[in-house]
């Protein structure tokens, strides 16, 4: 058998994952707890039931197909053990309106890179390829590398995406297999990464800067929620990197949407942003405007 790992999406014909027309492997597993992740089911490496209560019709039809028993009618609702829950989807695949959802699935590396390798034509017209994104793809090293092994074999262009939380060395091994670095810069100062992310900033900041001096193609990737990083400051800081380090090919702002809001809300989890909206035009174009200063600078 082949290595595997665990993956909860394979999106076709992505357009905004690296140049070109992409295959985008979306891997589980995440070190970071960023407040305002839009793929909150990326944290876990496992499996994961969601659950759409505004779906839900109380037909007791999931717990019936439970093997471990962990759905529970109670008031009219239901109630999940989740600490005992196999991730056998099961209770999905009873459930007829689609308000239970397995998220997460073992994949062999060979199958993802046979099923992106179908649409080769259509990379090769419009320069784009495979990325590997997450969660954080070096939660899954020995997976990623074989993805990125395989891929080059296919004579595929790579691109990772990656918060840069992650033991250097692993990244001294994905070099010489990927040709674009889609790197995360979420935030400026120790104090606003550990707020913001849960971590430090620390070892992010230095793999951004081997990564620079071993001559690895970088393109920044900056998550702007609006009252948390949208600062002068933090702006300045990515025009500083792209300006300065070498191999940064640029800077691309991701402005805050928040469509994965009722993700939290599905898997239990707090979403602390709560009702904020989505980034308006106007602001989108600010920030844009404001992070291209740095290519003319």
């Amino acid at each position: 058998m082949g290595i595997a790992g665990t993956i909860f999406q394979v999106q076709r014909f992505s357009v905004d994952d690296g140049p070109g027309i992409r295959t985008t492997v979306f891997l589980k597993g995440c070190p970071l707890r960023c407040i305002w992740c839009h793929n909150p089911e990326s944290f876990s490496p496992l499996p994961q039931l969601r659950w759409r209560e505004d779906k839900c019709v109380r037909c007791g039809r999931c717990a019936l197909a439970c093997p471990e028993g962990i759905h529970e009618p109670e008031q009219g609702g239901r109630l999940l053990h989740g600490e005992r829950c196999l991730h056998c989807g099961k209770c999905a695949a009873a459930c007829p309106t689609g308000a239970l959802e397995l998220l997460g699935y073992r994949a062999e590396a060979e199958d993802i890179i046979g099923e992106a390798a179908r649409d080769k034509p259509y990379y090769e017209q419009s320069g784009g390829g495979l990325t590997i994104s997450g969660g954080e793809p070096t939660c899954q090293p020995e997976f990623l590398l074989e993805l990125l092994r395989l891929a080059k074999q296919e004579g595929l262009h790579t691109c990772v995406e990656t918060c840069g939380f992650a033991p250097w060395r692993i990244f001294q091994q994905m070099l010489p297999l990927t040709d674009l670095f889609l790197f995360d810069y979420k935030a400026t100062g120790e104090e606003n990464y550990r707020k913001f992310t849960g971590v430090s900033g620390q070892l992010i900041l230095e793999n951004l800067d081997w990564l620079s001096k071993a001559g690895a193609s970088i393109l920044l990737r900056c998550p702007i929620i609006p009252g948390y990083n949208d600062s002068e400051e933090h702006f300045a800081c990515i025009r500083q990197i792209v300006r300065e380090k070498k191999g940064v090919l640029g800077a691309e702002v991701m402005p805050y949407h928040n469509m994965g809001a009722v993700k939290w809300k599905d898997l239990g989890l707090p979403y602390t942003l709560g009702e904020m909206p989505s980034a308006s035009d106007a602001e989108r174009t600010k920030w844009q405007n404001m992070v291209k200063e740095a290519e003319t600078l």
